[in-house]
């Protein structure tokens, strides 16, 4: 396989890459609804994983047209679309390792930042805020969870003072009014959190997945264009 051929062979690669990064962000951009309807009151911070989707449509579409560039480099042997075909894939894998790291560093204090919003909002407004009540009880029924870490959350709530110091239903494993303070010690209901973090954990290992390849076929890519940018060069002289 001569270096024409082996550029070509990665070029199509990559836009079989551009095109499944296509095809994934489409996919949780269309279901992004019911995706952020399962993450429940943590939608609105659901909203910065979904914009990935957004990045993920255009770094593909970018790809699918950079694979293109790349057959166009090779076959007409010019020096000028190759190293623009180089330069662009290589900001393109800056920015999506400057990504990667952006959400890396976000999903470190994601769980300090919404333990901050959620815990006083749920003490201070189940109950009495009939759109927050609504939300989180149809969380904790869909998820079968409790609270926001557990039952504690609720321990010393507006909604435990006006209901004679029950719970909700969905902290008890008998999902029925009265719930016990003691019943729900004894129940040990997962909190919402970690359920959410399991739904946040699937998309983030399908796309982890995906990046992580388009990335390598793109340092391939970068290699061999400027490998016959080189062998231009030395042809030439």
């Amino acid at each position: 396989m001569n270096i024409y051929m082996l550029i070509n062979f990665f070029c199509i690669l990559l836009q079989l890459g551009g095109l499944t990064l296509l095809a994934m962000g489409t996919w949780v951009s269309v279901d992004g609804g019911s995706f952020l309807h399962h993450l429940g009151p943590f939608s609105s911070q659901g909203l910065q994983f979904i914009n990935v989707a957004f990045f993920c449509i255009a770094i593909g579409g970018v790809l699918v047209l950079l694979g293109l560039l790349g057959c166009c480099g090779a076959h007409k042997e010019s020096k000028c679309l190759l190293l623009t075909f180089f330069s662009i894939i290589l900001i393109i894998f800056l920015a999506e390792v400057a990504a990667g790291v952006v959400v890396l560093a976000y999903s470190s204090f994601a769980e300090g930042i919404l333990r901050v919003w959620a815990i006083p909002a749920l003490q201070r407004d189940y109950g009495s805020d009939p759109v927050v009540t609504k939300i989180w009880n149809t969380t904790m029924i869909e998820l079968q969870c409790c609270g926001f870490s557990n039952y504690s959350d609720f321990v010393g709530s507006q909604f435990e003072k006006e209901n004679g110091s029950s719970l909700p239903p969905s902290c008890c494993w008998t999902n029925s009014l009265p719930c016990s303070l003691a019943e729900a010690e004894r129940s040990t209901v997962q909190g919402c959190f970690e359920q959410i973090l399991e739904l946040l954990k699937e998309h983030a290992n399908t796309v982890g997945g995906i990046a992580t390849g388009t990335g390598v076929l793109e340092i391939a890519a970068m290699i061999v264009s400027m490998y016959l940018y080189c062998h231009l060069d030395n042809r030439v002289s």
